[in-house]
């Protein structure tokens, strides 16, 4: 693979082997191994097991499960459906994406449907690295006039600082990211850009995914405990925060990893602004009050108990750090009220946390009149 943010891929359709490829995200940052999808089967799996994650890659990974479940059986459509639409709750591109394929394939012969089925999900894949690209460009304005302000205040030498939570690059997505799409476009522009990493307990998606996604592409980061944001942002180390988002209403709550909200509310108290970047496939513009009606996924106790790392002599080993028989509670994602997100950064432009910015953006979507709501 290559270095540059904008050549990598963390899914591919294998079209000699007629198979999907994906890096196995749960064995990074030590190995990058590939796997291999052949069923409905193993594409579930690998969605819940997290082997693939991330709000855009989940809802295309599902697509492409379609059209493996399709292609053993031309009659699988509704149930290859049901069985991904259970596999992660808080995400909606999944439900998006699921949805769009439904529609799609359900008056096409059945003979055809496989074949449909593989056009459109590589079709989905293409369009969100295009989605990604684009929120890059719309970032980078944003960043560039942070960084002018700061330049103007402190001269050379400046450098921005931005701080992240989890992992929304291209990992996570079909191309170059969320969140990270402004900052892998900073660095091709030039700007002195610096990224705090958020660890991302429970499972250390940003020191296991962000850090090794920065240092391929070497821009310059900072790996921190998921609490010192914090205390960065009081002593003007920070000059925005940028996350991304599994799920963001119609009123602009954003729904993203565990502890994004606390990272808000600093931002909030310190003056710094705080971006979301995300696709349009991650609006649920059926939702107005994120709080109460968006699904948060409550994962496994292992997740919290026990931490997997690399011992001195290189081997891959899960070891436990709390007392065995503790209760443990592990909600996988929280809400950050619209009140707190400074605006939203989407392929379509940047828009206002609010009911009248998002009603905006969607007026300006392409299945706007159409009447898709999802």
């Amino acid at each position: 693979m290559q270095a540059g943010a904008e050549l990598q891929r963390t899914l591919w359709f294998d079209d000699e082997n007629r198979c999907l490829k994906v890096i196995d995200q749960t064995l990074l940052p030590f190995q990058c191994a590939v796997l291999t999808l052949n069923t409905l089967a193993e594409a579930a799996d690998a969605i819940v097991s997290m082997k693939v994650r991330g709000a855009p890659l989940i809802g295309i990974t599902a697509a492409f499960g379609v059209y493996l479940s399709l292609r053993a059986d031309p009659d699988s459509l509704v149930s290859a459906c049901e069985v991904l639409i259970k596999t992660r709750p808080t995400a909606v591109n999944l439900r998006w994406a699921l949805a769009r394929m439904q529609t799609s394939l359900q008056n096409v012969a059945r003979p055809l449907r496989a074949q449909h089925a593989l056009l459109l999900a590589q079709q989905l894949l293409d369009e969100d690295a295009a989605a990604c690209s684009a929120i890059g460009d719309h970032g980078l304005t944003l960043l560039q006039d942070i960084f002018r302000r700061k330049l103007a205040k402190q001269g050379a030498g400046a450098v921005l600082n931005v701080l992240t939570h989890c992992n929304a690059g291209w990992l996570a997505t079909g191309a170059w990211g969320t969140a990270l799409a402004p900052i892998y476009k900073a660095k091709l522009a030039g700007l002195p850009v610096h990224v705090w990493v958020d660890e991302t307990r429970p499972r250390n998606q940003g020191a296991s995914l962000t850090a090794w996604e920065l240092g391929r592409s070497h821009v310059p980061h900072t790996l921190v405990v998921d609490n010192a944001g914090g205390h960065l942002m009081q002593h003007g180390l920070v000059d925005v925060c940028l996350v991304g988002s599994d799920r963001t209403t119609a009123a602009g709550d954003v729904c993203n990893k565990i502890g994004t909200y606390l990272k808000a509310l600093a931002a909030h108290d310190n003056q710094i602004p705080f971006y979301a970047a995300l696709p349009l496939s991650t609006v649920d513009f059926g939702s107005v009050d994120g709080v109460r009606e968006i699904p948060i996924e409550e994962r496994s106790a292992d997740e919290v108990t026990h931490v997997q790392g690399r011992d001195r002599d290189g081997v891959i080993r899960q070891v436990q750090v709390s007392a065995p028989g503790t209760a443990v509670s592990n909600y996988g994602f929280d809400v950050t009220p619209a009140r707190l997100v400074t605006g939203i950064i989407t392929e379509l432009g940047v828009f206002p946390a609010t009911p009248d910015g998002l009603r905006r953006l969607r007026s300006l979507s392409p299945e706007a009149s159409s009447g898709v709501d999802h």
